[in-house]
C-alpha cells in the first residue's frame, strides 16, 4: 500500500529536521569523536546506498508479483502487493534515505566542526534495521514455493470456515436449530420498505455485517433479505438487498455501511474465494504450457481439507434469527454441490487425460464419502460417476484405463484397494 514508504518518508523528514535541533540546544557539548569528513562521508554512503537498495526491493517485488500472476493466480498478485515485508521495506529504505540527506547538513554547520553524535548514530542505526528487512525480503521470495502459496490458500480458507460455519457436525447436535417459527414463512410476503442499490462503477461484494443487519431488521419489523452474495459483482443500479418489514425504514446509509464492496473478492466471508485460488493454481498447472499434473495434485491436497471440514459442516448459515429466534436476514450461501463443482469440475476437465489427477480426484471423492455427512453423498456418487465416464471416454487404451481407475491419493506413487459401500458418519 502506498501510504506505508509515505508514512515513512513522512516520519524521516520530521525526524530530520527536529533531532539535530534538539540535539543542539539540549545536548551542545556532545560529540561523536570522529572527523566531520569522515561523518559526511558515513551519512553520504548511506543515502546513496539506500537508493540502489530501494531499487532491489522494487525489482524483487515486481519479480514476485509477476512470477505469480503468471505461474500461479492472477488473484495473488494482491496476497504479494500487500506484504507488510515487501511495504516496510520500501517504506524503511527510503526513510534510511531521506534522514541521511537532513543529517548531512548539520555536518560540521557553520564550520564549527560540531558532529551531532546522536542524528549520526540514528541513521547507522536505521542502516542496520534496513539491512535486516532486506534478509527478510529475500527469504520472503520463498513465497513462491508452489507449496508455500497452496498452504497459505488452504490457511484462509480453514480460518473462514472456522469463522462462518464453526464446530463441525453442529446440525447433529442442534436439530431444532432450523425450526421455523411459525411468522417465518411470511416473513418474505411483507412489504418492502427499503431497497439498497449500488451506484458506480462495478464492485465486489467482500464482507457483510451480519450483526448489524439483524439489528435494523428487528427495529424494521421485518427481515432483510439479500439479494447478492459475498464474492458477487454488483453492477449499476442493481439492487443489493431489500428490508421487508412493518415498521420504519431503515437509513440507506446505515445500510450502506453494513455491506462492503472492494475491487476484488477476499477471504474474509468467503470460503468459495479460498477454493478458487487453489483450483486456478491447478488447472495452471494442467495448462498445455505448463503441463505440471504434480503441483495439480498437491492443490487436490488442500482442496480435499477444505471439502471435508466443509462436508462436516451445516451449511445453512445464511438465515440468522434474533435472541428471540426470529428470522431477520436471509442471504444466499453455497450449498455442497456448489462447493464440490466449483473445487473439481475444472480440475476435472483439464486433467482428464492425466492419469496422476484422475487417480487422485478419484481418492478424494472416496475418501470424502467415508468421512461427511450422509445428505452430501449424492453429489459425490453423481461426481464420482462423471470422473470415471470421463475416464473412459478421454483413456482409448484399456491399461490406460485401469490405471486411471486406481485410488491413489498421491497420483501416481501407491495405488490402494477399492473400498466397500461408504460409511458415512452419522
Amino acid at each position: 500500500m502506498f501510504w506505508v514508504p509515505l508514512m515513512y518518508a513522512m516520519s524521516a523528514v520530521v525526524v530530520g529536521l527536529a533531532l539535530p535541533r534538539l540535539e543542539r540546544r539540549f545536548f551542545p557539548d556532545l560529540t561523536v569523536g570522529i572527523d566531520p569528513g569522515a561523518a559526511l562521508a558515513i551519512l553520504t554512503a548511506i543515502a546513496s546506498g539506500m537508493m540502489g537498495l530501494t531499487a532491489i526491493v522494487f525489482s524483487i517485488a515486481f519479480v514476485m508479483v509477476q512470477f505469480s500472476a503468471t505461474a500461479y493466480s492472477p488473484r495473488l498478485v494482491v496476497w504479494l502487493a500487500r506484504s507488510a515485508v515487501i511495504n516496510h521495506s520500501i517504506g524503511l529504505f527510503t526513510a534510511t534515505f531521506v534522514y541521511s540527506l537532513a543529517a548531512v547538513a548539520w555536518i560540521n554547520r557553520d564550520a564549527s566542526g560540531v558532529i551531532p553524535p546522536i542524528s549520526v548514530w540514528f541513521a547507522v542505526l536505521l542502516l542496520l534495521s534496513s539491512l535486516l528487512l532486506f534478509v527478510l525480503l529475500v527469504e520472503r521470495v520463498g513465497m513462491l514455493q508452489v507449496t508455500r502459496v497452496l498452504a497459505f490458500a488452504g490457511d484462509e480458507g480453514r480460518k473462514v470456515i472456522e469463522r462462518m460455519y464453526g464446530t463441525p457436525f453442529r446440525s447433529r447436535r442442534d436439530p431444532g436449530r432450523h425450526a421455523a417459527p411459525p411468522s417465518e414463512a411470511s416473513a418474505a410476503a411483507l412489504p418492502v420498505v427499503q431497497t439498497l442499490s449500488h451506484h458506480g462503477a462495478p464492485g465486489v461484494v467482500q464482507a457483510v455485517d451480519t450483526e448489524a443487519l439483524i439489528a435494523l431488521a428487528a427495529k424494521a419489523g421485518g427481515v432483510v433479505v439479500m439479494t447478492v452474495a459475498v464474492g458477487d459483482t454488483v453492477m449499476d443500479g442493481m439492487p443489493i438487498l431489500r428490508v421487508h418489514g412493518t415498521g420504519q425504514a431503515p437509513p440507506l446509509d446505515r445500510l450502506l455501511d453494513t455491506v462492503e464492496l472492494g475491487p476484488e473478492r477476499t477471504f474474509e466471508q468467503d470460503p468459495k474465494y479460498a477454493i478458487r485460488i487453489l483450483v486456478d493454481v491447478a488447472i495452471k498447472a494442467l495448462s498445455p504450457a505448463i503441463n505440471d499434473p504434480t503441483t495439480a495434485v498437491q492443490a487436490l491436497d488442500q482442496i480435499e481439507d477444505l471439502l471435508l471440514r466443509l462436508g462436516r459442516c451445516d451449511l445453512d448459515v445464511g438465515r440468522m434469527r434474533d435472541a428471540a429466534g426470529h428470522l431477520r436476514l436471509d442471504m444466499p450461501v453455497p450449498s455442497w454441490d456448489d462447493l464440490v463443482g466449483l473445487a473439481l469440475d475444472e480440475i476435472r476437465f483439464c486433467g482428464a487425460t492425466s492419469v496422476q489427477v484422475m487417480r487422485r480426484v478419484r481418492a478424494l471423492l472416496q475418501d470424502l464419502r467415508a468421512q461427511v455427512l450422509p445428505e452430501r453423498l449424492a453429489a459425490l456418487e453423481y461426481f464420482l460417476l462423471r470422473v470415471d465416464k470421463g475416464i473412459r471416454r478421454d483413456f482409448a487404451d484399456a491399461d490406460d484405463q485401469r490405471d486411471a481407475l486406481e485410488l491413489d491419493r498421491q497420483g501416481l506413487g501407491m495405488a490402494r484397494e477399492q473400498p466397500g459401500p461408504a460409511n458415512p458418519r452419522t
